[in-house]
Formats: structure tokens, sequence, C-alpha cells
């Protein structure tokens, strides 16, 4: 059995860096963790190969070699996905689905000979015997999602031989899935469960072994969506972790995904560090208690956010926070006050979404009882609300499109660069191997024939970074880096999309109130296709609450 692995393309997003690749000579951000986690329960016997659509398209002699194509990828995925079904269809080759996408929205995806939803461990014998014997099972949904959430100790070791690695900015691993909260827009509980499910320090400590005798270095993303849903979990695997790094020369430059009250536990915050974590990501979403009670996000409620994000970032941990607006309490004040927190905080990846429900959750469940669902989620959070705001929607979208224009101005995101730098202590890791090439095209790239307000900033905060001290200098150029991206990706695509939208919306009330009708109830997202992979393991592209997916 020959079995073609396919990981769907994402439309250019914040969290896919597209314009900062280039400097550090890498073609995709992350390598599609969810298919190595798959291959590794497929029979030994069967001939596989790995397609990520981020590094190239997709041939049609691919096509033909393979006896079965296995898809996954995200909602906002789901219209790369359909392509290769489709493609896979016509050439007469059966096709299996799964991921996130199609856990949630089994529907969206007609082209499928099967689908399998929910995640791969001790549930994918079905799925063999479908592709081995065909004609056999007659079932098209091969694993119902009424199934108990399987234990993470059933895991193996992710197939990572079967991906370039060293074609991606970071490699990932996952240890953990579930959290405990209840976020009424989150759709993680729903996927994953609200048990947090760990992995033994023992396997996590195997797939680090794995990833480092293939060469990988540098960069590693626990893809967890809460690392610290089970913190005593969490703690016995980071001092085995720390073990292993001071062991093996500290390779990897760890980051990941935590719940804000992760900075009332100091000595958990300090393991980390010692692990060899350098950020994380927090959902935020509001500094306003009542948005917060609304969408169940309590956790929240007991800290000082601001003072939060100040505690993890002296203590060495950037923090990357997510941010909502949209809620039923908001109004055009809360945009307001949202902008002047984020710019007081030193959050250079400040990403504010608008609030989108998404299939399968208590947001997406109260809406349409109320009556005010009006369209399928598509994954982006940075396009219209896929459902009726109480704020009137014109003024949630321009106030939208003024925060995030605000915030990703040079001005904006390099002031908070340098807060963080001077909060920061001196990072553990001076420039890796590459470094000082990527050092030479940042200087060039940007430095001397970057965009002139951008090209200021470079020198400013070079200068800065050598004044605090010089082992600040290689992060100065990390965030200058990223500026070109976040910077550009705004000004040059989200802002102009949201423009487009503004007048969509002016052109809708201007019918009804001519009479002429408004808003089809099946509007989509042009975009209509979180973050996790095939079958459980997470995909690091951020959906909201989920990063870096």
């Amino acid at each position: 059995m020959r079995a073609l692995l396919v990981q769907g393309a994402s439309p250019p997003t914040y969290w896919g860096f597209q314009y900062a690749l280039p400097f550090i000579a890498k073609d995709a951000a992350f390598p599609p963790l969810g298919l190595a986690t798959l291959a590794a329960f497929l029979p030994e016997s069967w001939e596989l190969r790995v397609r990520d659509l981020h590094l190239g398209s997709l041939s049609e002699r691919d096509l033909c070699w393979a006896d079965a194509v296995l898809v996954t990828g995200t909602l906002v995925q789901a219209g790369s996905m359909r392509e290769v079904l489709a493609q896979a269809r016509r050439l007469g080759v059966p096709t299996v689905v799964g991921g996130p996408a199609p856990t949630t929205s089994p529907d969206r995806f007609p082209e499928a000979t099967y689908l399998f939803l929910g995640e791969t461990e001790g549930r994918i014998a079905r799925l063999i015997e479908a592709l081995e014997q065909p004609g056999r099972v007659s079932e098209r949904i091969l694993s119902p999602r009424g199934d108990a959430w399987p234990s993470m100790e059933l895991a193996r070791v992710p197939r990572f031989d079967l991906l370039e690695i060293h074609r991606y900015a970071s490699c990932s691993i996952q240890v953990s899935r579930g959290c405990p909260f209840n976020c009424e827009f989150c759709d993680i509980i729903e996927i994953f469960g609200r048990v947090s499910r760990v992995k033994r320090p023992e396997q996590v400590l195997r797939e680090l072994e794995a990833l480092y005798r293939l060469g990988a270095r540098g960069s590693l993303f626990v893809v967890d969506d809460n690392f610290i849903g089970n913190r005593k979990a969490a703690a016995r695997l980071l001092s085995e972790v720390a073990a292993w790094q001071r062991d093996h020369g500290m390779p990897f430059d760890m980051y990941t995904e935590a719940s804000l009250d992760l900075a009332s536990d100091p000595a958990l915050v300090e393991s980390m560090v010692n692990a060899g974590f350098g950020s994380v990501f927090v959902g935020i979403e509001s500094s306003e208690p009542k948005a917060l009670r609304e969408a169940q996000k309590k956790q929240n409620l007991r800290l000082d956010p601001a003072q939060s994000v100040r505690i993890l970032s002296e203590a060495g941990l950037e923090v990357l926070a997510g941010f909502i607006v949209g809620f039923d309490s908001d109004d055009a004040g809360t945009l307001a006050r949202q902008r002047e927190f984020v710019s007081q905080l030193p959050i250079p990846r400040a990403m504010v979404g608008i609030l989108t429900a998404l299939p399968g959750t208590q947001l997406s469940r109260r809406l349409e009882r109320q009556g005010r669902l009006r369209a399928d989620a598509s994954g982006d959070q940075f396009d219209r609300p896929n459902f009726e705001t109480a704020m009137p929607e014109l003024e949630l979208v321009e106030g939208y499109r003024q925060l995030l224009a605000a915030l990703f101005t040079p001005d904006a995101f390099f002031k908070r660069c340098q807060l963080s730098l001077e909060i920061a202590p001196p990072p553990r890791a001076p420039f890796r191997g590459g470094g000082l090439r990527t050092l030479a095209r940042a200087v060039w790239g940007i430095g001397i024939c970057g965009e002139r307000e951008r090209r200021h900033w470079f020198w400013r905060l070079l200068i800065r970074a050598i004044r605090l001290r010089w082992a600040a200098v290689p992060q100065a150029v990390a965030f200058s880096i990223l500026g070109e991206h976040f910077i550009r990706y705004t000004a040059e695509e989200v802002v102009p999309r949201l423009d487009r939208r503004i007048e969509e919306i002016r052109r809708e009330l201007a019918g009804t109130r001519s009479g002429l009708g408004g808003r089809s109830p099946v509007w989509r997202s042009p975009r209509d296709g979180p973050k996790a992979g095939w079958a459980g393991a997470a995909l690091p592209a951020v959906v909201h609450e989920n990063p870096p997916a």
C-alpha cells in the first residue's frame, strides 16, 4: 500500500510569517506534525510520502503514485484540502480526510471517500481495513466522535524522518491535549476535552532525541493549547526536559501556549525558563472584566493582565498574546481601551481578532439558539464576524480596522519591541548556526534597502540592544525581521481587506434602507474553507486562543 499524506495550505496569515521567512532562508513556518503523528500508526509495510502544500504544489504524478490519499488541515485550509480531494477523486484514487476541519465540520468535505473524525491513538484499525480491503468497509465515517478521548500514553514518536525539517523555521512536538477551562468561544475543549491528557516524560524525551538525531536545532514549538493544563505533570516534565537540554548543549529554543494564570506560579515559570522556553502565547482576549465574564474566561479575572505580562517578561518569557473584539458587551470605547492597553505592554506580537463562532463551540450553539448565527466560520479571524453582533457591525469593523492599523504601524510595533528588550533578561542563546547570515540579510534587506521608517527603527533597535547588553542583539534582529511580516501583512493585506468589507457593509445597509434587501443569510468569507493537524496532533498556525496556529 502506497499512501500519500497531504497537508492543506493556508492563505497568507499573521502566523505564516511569509514576509519574514526569506531573511532566515526557510520556506515555511511549521511542519505538518499531525501527518507525522498519523504516519507513526500506519503499517510498517506501507510506503509513505508526505506533501506539505506550504512547500510546493501537488503534482498529478504524486497522486497517480498513491493507492490512497490522506488529507488534513484546519478550517482556513479547507479550500486547499477540497481541491486535493477533488483532484484525487477525478483520478479514481481513494481519499481520507481527517484533522480539525472535518472533525468539527464533516459536511464540508463531500469529495472525500472516507472521513476520520477525532484522534488517531487506539482508533485507526478501521481506517487501515478500509484502505487495505476496498469494498469491505461500508461506512463513510470511520471514527465516530462519540469515542472516548484516548490516553496520550498510547502516542508514538512521530515520523519526523518523513518531513523536510530543514525547510521549516521551527520544529514541533506535542506534550498534551485538552484544557481544564471553559471559554465559550474555544473549540479546543470540544475537540480534545476539558481534562488535560499528558504524555509521560520519557515519551517526550524520545521525541526530542529523534529530532536531535535528524539534525534539528533552534526553534521548537510545543503546540499544546494549554501547556500548564495539568500543572503537576508539566512540572515533572520540565525537570526532565531541562536535564536533557543541558546534556545535549541546549539545542532547542522552546515556546508554547499557556493560560495567563501561569504568571501566578513563579516556580513553574522558572522551570520553563530553565528547560529552555523563551516565549509563551497567552489568551488575554480583553482587559474588560465584563467581556471576560461573558466569555466564561474566569481564570483571567483572578489576575491583573498587565502585571501578569510583566511578570512573565521579566522572568525571561517573551509574551505573545491573543485579543478579541466583538463580544456582546463591547462598544466603541472598548476598542479604544484595547488599543491603549496593548500599547503599554511589552507584546510585539499582539494578535487582535474579531470574535468568531467556531463550529461546535458553546458560542455557536448559543448564537444559533438566538437566531444570530449567519455563516459558517472560515477560520479567518481578520474578517467580518460570522454572526449578528450586538455592536453595529459597521462600527465594529471600522473600529477593528483602526485598531489593527494603529497597533502595527512601525512606531507602535517597534516601541513594544523596545519595551520587551528593556524588561527581559539577557536571552540564553546567542546567534546560532546560520545566525550571522541572517544578520547579514537583515542588515542589507532592512537596514540598508528597507522601507525608510522600518530602516530607521532597525538601527534604533539595534543600538538600543547594544547599549542594554550585547546578548540582546539577536533578539533585536529577530524583532526587526518579524516587523517586516507583521507591519507589511497588516498594511498590504489585512487593512485593504477590511476596507473592502466596510464598503460591502455600507452597500448592504444602503440596500436595506432603499428596500432592496440586505445581507444574504448564507454570506461567507471568500476564505471559507485553529490548529490541530491530523487526528489530534496540533498544527501551529494560530487560530485565536491557539497560536501559533
